[in-house]
């Protein structure tokens, strides 16, 4: 039987036929599942190749004053961005853009590890662009079919540096924040919030983005807006109604002395709200918004008087005298004196314990003083025995009930800590345990040693003075709501008593300079030791005297007395409570060989000296 024999012919055609058969099936059943069951999926990868979806920013939501007053809003801006057919020509495309400005080679390989990163993102090439370059770009779009030119909201800050500490600043997303997952609606060229106010309630303010689809080229190139997607509208972010009185803020910046660090901060004590939150030297918070330039980044953030550096709540400082009266309520919450109590040795200049002298600010002393007259005389010799009296423990144990060992619990980002010892075990790991002596104890009663306090844990402080009952919430920018008091633990008649002595020393103390015609004032002066320098200057105080609305702190680093800072601090209470005051700046001179120190720790050795 030949090959060619009818029975093998008629074998390999029914094989044949089969085959083709199976073939015809095989490709059939491919077609039903492109067609029909992986139909989506063809789809999306086609749109995917020729769709490109990018985002409609949200503008931020609105920063007011307790008045209604705009302190942060939005202005139109515009944004640059490319679709590139690939990553590898994204390089020559951003070299051909040699005119746009700030295009130079680190910001190109910014953008091309970026868009390497996340490819469906449209490449950002400049935000904040100015409208001459953009509206030569809108001119030429035909070249350049590949570019996006979209509007973009731009953040504004009318008061500028006045308020900056207070609200902070905007800054794009980096890749890092991106890739963390901790920011919702992470994408290429996000704002978000990155100090201040801007940063704390960054979700608040952000918004929800919208988003445009485009339809492009192979090449990349836009076709037109893909009609069939409907466009989501961008979602503003919500309102912030803060505290602050921009009116009383402003008052503050304009009479703070000029070439001086420090900062000062207005607290109402009834609730809690701070009305200024002021740190000088300030910056433009403008400045930011679009990107800086790295060579302004530079420029500022090492400047030798640090004005990104928020005095008011992460400057930490020898408390000096105003510290004085938190001795004075721990004494009297444990019956150790009354306000008539009188030490056993007088006031002569100083005090010997063991073999060291321990001075008073006033050389021939003040004699034989009672706490509220040490109090308003600001005599070192009375406290020094008043410390000893109370024992070194007790004096940091109840310095840590009142609030001394932490945070004020503000609002705001980048609150500093207090330096205080929770206990005696401090001073043995520090110095070992026959490395310290009971002088540490003289040092702590006058606000010295190791002991250093922000403004606003100071202001916290003598907010719960001026209220009868010895207690206050805790500062804050926004309201919300019921805070938690937190007291001092004294009854009503103690607290009293300590208002009256702190009305003797505006009265007829250190800060007599200070009396403002028509307000009752409490207060006191602080000269705070700083080993780097010239003194620090202390003054905080609250008016009126029998109902207090407003208490006010201020530092001003190197002004050598407390008494120099005081007319601030009577002058912004004068401008709250009156509507008016004396705007001219107070003049302070600085001393030549001083140097901006945030943390002035005095340590326990030698004699020892305090302030008015």
């Amino acid at each position: 039987m030949t090959w060619f024999h009818p029975h093998f012919v008629r074998r390999r055609a029914e094989a044949g036929g089969l085959f083709v058969g199976l073939m015809f099936g095989v490709l059939a059943s491919w077609f039903f599942y492109i067609q029909v069951i992986g139909r989506d999926h063809y789809v999306l990868q086609s749109n995917d190749n020729r769709l490109r979806v990018a985002p409609i920013p949200a503008p931020r939501g609105l920063i007011l004053d307790r008045n209604g007053v705009v302190l942060a809003d939005n202005v139109p801006g515009y944004s640059i961005a490319i679709f590139p057919p690939d990553p590898e020509a994204l390089p020559a495309i951003l070299r051909r853009l040699d005119h746009v400005p700030g295009l130079d080679s680190a910001r190109i390989e910014t953008i091309v590890r970026r868009f390497h990163r996340f490819p469906h993102e449209p490449a950002v090439i400049l935000r904040d662009a100015p409208f001459d370059l953009v509206s030569a770009l809108e001119e030429s779009r035909a070249t350049i079919p590949i570019l996006d030119v979209q509007a973009e909201p731009k953040r504004r800050y009318p008061r500028g540096a006045v308020v900056a500490h207070a609200l902070g600043y905007v800054g794009e997303i980096t890749e890092e924040e991106m890739l963390s997952g901790k920011i919702r609606g992470a994408r290429g060229g996000l704002v978000i919030g990155r100090d201040g106010l801007e940063r704390q309630y960054d979700e608040q303010l952000r918004g929800t983005d919208g988003r445009k689809t485009y339809e492009v080229t192979a090449l990349g190139h836009i076709v037109e807006v893909y009609e069939r997607e409907q466009e989501d509208e961008p979602e503003q972010g919500d309102t912030l109604r803060t505290t602050l009185d921009i009116e009383l803020q402003a008052f503050v910046d304009s009479v703070f002395p000029p070439g001086f660090s420090g900062g000062v901060v207005a607290m109402d004590p009834r609730n809690g709200d701070l009305l200024a939150l002021y740190s000088a030297p300030s910056y433009d918070p403008n400045l930011f918004v679009g990107g800086m330039d790295p060579e302004a980044w530079r420029a500022l953030s090492q400047a030798e008087d640090q004005p990104l550096f928020n005095r008011a709540i992460e400057g930490r400082y020898a408390p000096a005298s105003p510290f004085k009266l938190a001795v004075a309520a721990m004494a009297l919450k444990r019956d150790s004196v009354t306000v008539d109590s009188h030490m056993e040795i007088p006031c002569t200049g100083g005090l010997w314990y063991g073999n060291r002298y321990f001075k008073c600010w006033r050389e021939d002393g003040h004699g034989n003083l009672s706490l509220m007259e040490a109090i308003q005389y600001s005599c070192d010799v009375y406290f020094y025995q008043l410390g000893l009296k109370l024992s070194l423990p007790n004096l940091l144990a109840d310095g840590a009930e009142m609030g001394f060992l932490d945070r004020s619990g503000i609002d705001l980002p980048d609150e500093s800590a207090p330096v205080f010892p929770a206990g005696t075990e401090y001073y043995d790991t520090r110095y070992g345990p026959r490395g310290w002596t009971s002088g540490v104890t003289l040092n702590m009663a006058i606000g010295q040693g190791e002991n250093a306090q922000s403004l606003i844990n100071m202001v916290s402080f003598y907010a719960k003075l001026a209220n009868p009952d010895g207690a206050a919430p805790p500062p804050h920018l926004k309201a919300q709501g019921d805070f938690e008091r937190r007291s001092l633990g004294l009854s009503e008649e103690q607290v009293a008593q300590l208002r009256e002595a702190l009305t003797l020393v505006v009265e007829g103390g250190t800060a007599t300079g200070a009396r403002v015609a028509g307000v009752s004032i409490a207060g006191k002066t602080g000269t705070a030791q700083n080993p780097q320098g010239a003194p620090h200057g202390w003054f905080i105080g609250f008016a009126p005297r029998e109902n207090p609305e407003i208490v006010v702190g201020a530092i001003i680093e190197h002004a050598e007395h407390g008494s120099s800072v005081a007319p601030l601090v009577t002058r912004t209470i004068q401008k709250h409570l009156l509507g008016e005051a004396p705007s001219y700046p107070l003049r302070l001179v600085l001393p030549e060989d001083s140097a901006p120190e945030p943390l002035p720790i005095v340590p326990d050795t030698g004699a020892v000296s305090s302030n008015r």
